[in-house]
């Protein structure tokens, strides 16, 4: 078998090393790639409880150079949960203990700071485990996002690593916004700190092809893997083709964020590939004239909507259990879920819910948290909208993130009853909302590939999506959910809400049942693009 070697920092198949959906990614591609003849090995940083959490067997010390001075790394072994022959390898380092946290967010003067640092050590860890000896050689190395930057940058210029050249390299980026660019020089947490040897060698022509292009004073680990790799993948086909345009945020449209020239350059060289990433499709299926609970609660069985609340409330115990007071915004939600429950003994709950699901940022609530000329902002306008619809209709919203938007979501959720906001990420309390959930609301600014909608049509909940990258490559306007567009963030705003008022009158109507059924039925397997990978990413022939 050919083995490649995922280089990444997260993996969704090890219990705490997921945050986003490269966690997915790295969880669900090795399993696709095993039956096409490729043995995709993972390494990653062992964050100070991985080895110990999978009962990993030492493999050996490597010692780096970082900052200067000798540092000890620790080369763990963990099987696979589902593949015996995969290896996942986890590299411990005090510097990755960081209290069971994969990221920290840093200061707001000095951003990416503590990771840049772990992960430049990650990188020289994994060079030198390459070519330790101490596991398989990998016929391909497989970097994943701007962590992995360092590993570029050693493979291209450190006369020690000039070994890894022979060995072809892919680039996956599943979000080019975020790009950990650090100083070049003068910060502890800089490319010269780091390197100190290799920075005083690196001529002209070597530094302008990692130096961030927006900011020369820089170095952008990004740029360095987009510009040192044999080959970048982008995790959807639009995607791909909106990062080769310069970004026009007053426009409404992200694009390539300062690397737009480099990945145009990658793609005039046949080096840029966007393949849209898969989605995992339980055998089970549903007994046929089973009820669902979405159309259990159109027909006002409002005992559906039970489990929902049940699941919602342990999800907010759970949290509470963990600190010593209570959050006014989990007080607030356990307040609105018993006048939920009260209602439902009446069979008075609400018999139309829309949903949403993900991380609370600029990409994904830019859209929803826009105010017009009176200050109202869309989601605002959203919950009228969907009060004059539907009296007892509800909005019920899960996620965490930027505070500025947590304060909003909060403050609103006070103000208008049919918005239940859940400050936090429960997996049991996400897959009911996408269970239940009539229309699942994403209008994300940009998109590189998402899984929420396609988690959401699996569950035969169709979507409203913003017409960005994997949105776009995922949801069919009239066919299994609803598209908007728009050339401005007043523009997409107003065409979001024109676009919900024009979909809520189809909710429980026979039509929208069959846009229901197409949702459930449409596929995005990773079967497809694990032989994409392995043709277009890997060159491999096809099995």
């Amino acid at each position: 078998m050919k083995r490649v070697l995922m280089v990444a920092a997260e993996n969704g198949a090890l219990k705490g090393a997921k945050v986003g959906g490269m966690a997915d990614v790295i969880r669900d591609l090795p399993g696709a790639l095993y039956p096409l003849g490729v043995c995709s090995d993972v390494i990653m940083p062992s964050y100070g409880f991985l080895h110990r959490q999978q009962g990993a067997e030492p493999l050996g010390e490597l010692v780096v150079d970082f900052y200067g001075q000798p540092h000890w790394l620790t080369l763990y072994r963990a099987s696979h949960p589902s593949l015996p022959e995969v290896n996942l390898f986890l590299l411990d380092h005090p510097l990755f203990d960081q209290d069971g946290k994969i990221y920290t967010p840093g200061a707001s003067d000095r951003p990416f700071a503590e990771d840049a640092n772990k992960f430049a050590l990650f990188c020289l860890g994994v060079a030198k485990a390459v070519l330790s000896g101490l596991m398989p050689r990998p016929t391909h190395l497989h970097l994943h996002d701007w962590h992995c930057g360092v590993l570029a940058l050693l493979r291209a210029f450190a006369p020690e690593y000039a070994a890894l050249q022979a060995i072809p390299c892919v680039l996956s980026i599943h979000n080019l916004a975020i790009q950990g660019a650090r100083p070049l020089t003068q910060e502890h947490s800089s490319l010269q700190a780091w390197l100190p040897s290799l920075f005083a060698s690196l001529g002209s022509d070597a530094l302008n092809q990692v130096i961030d292009p927006r900011y020369p004073q820089c170095f952008n680990p990004l740029r360095a893997a987009i510009v040192l790799s044999d080959r970048v993948h982008l995790v959807s086909p639009s995607y791909a083709q909106e990062v080769l345009r310069s970004s026009s945020p007053e426009k409404g449209f992200i694009g390539g964020e300062g690397l737009e020239v480099d990945l145009q350059q990658k793609q005039q060289a046949g080096a840029l590939h966007g393949i849209l990433n898969g989605c995992e499709y339980p055998s089970k299926l549903k007994r046929s004239g089973q009820l669902s609970k979405r159309q259990a609660l159109l027909r006002g069985n409002t005992d559906k909507l039970l489990p929902l609340i049940d699941s919602a409330e342990r999800a907010i115990q759970g949290w509470l259990c963990q600190t010593p007071w209570v959050r006014s915004v989990d007080q607030q939600a356990l307040m609105t879920l018993a006048r939920l429950r009260r209602q439902s003994e009446f069979q008075d709950a609400p018999r139309l819910l829309l949903t949403s699901v993900g991380r609370l940022t600029d990409q994904k609530m830019a859209i929803l948290c826009y105010r017009d000329e009176q200050g109202v902002s869309t989601l605002e306008h959203l919950l009228k909208t969907l009060a004059e619809h539907a009296p007892n209709g509800l909005m019920a919203i899960l996620g965490s993130g930027d505070q500025a938007i947590e304060a909003q979501l909060a403050q609103l959720a006070g103000r208008y009853q049919n918005l239940l906001f859940i400050n936090g990420f429960d997996l049991p309390l996400s897959d009911s909302l996408y269970e239940c959930g009539n229309l699942f609301i994403m209008p994300s600014s940009f998109e590189p590939c998402g899984i929420s909608q396609m988690l959401a049509m699996r569950a035969g909940q169709p979507c409203l999506v913003h017409g960005v990258g994997g949105l776009k490559d995922t949801v069919s306007h009239g066919e299994d959910g609803v598209v908007f567009y728009g050339d401005s963030l007043a523009e997409q705003a107003a065409a979001l809400l024109q676009t919900l008022a024009q979909t809520l009158p189809l909710i429980g109507k026979e039509e929208w049942q069959q846009v229901c059924d197409n949702a459930s039925q449409k596929r995005f397997s990773w079967e497809a693009s694990a032989k994409a990978y392995c043709q277009r990413l890997y060159k491999l022939s096809a099995h």
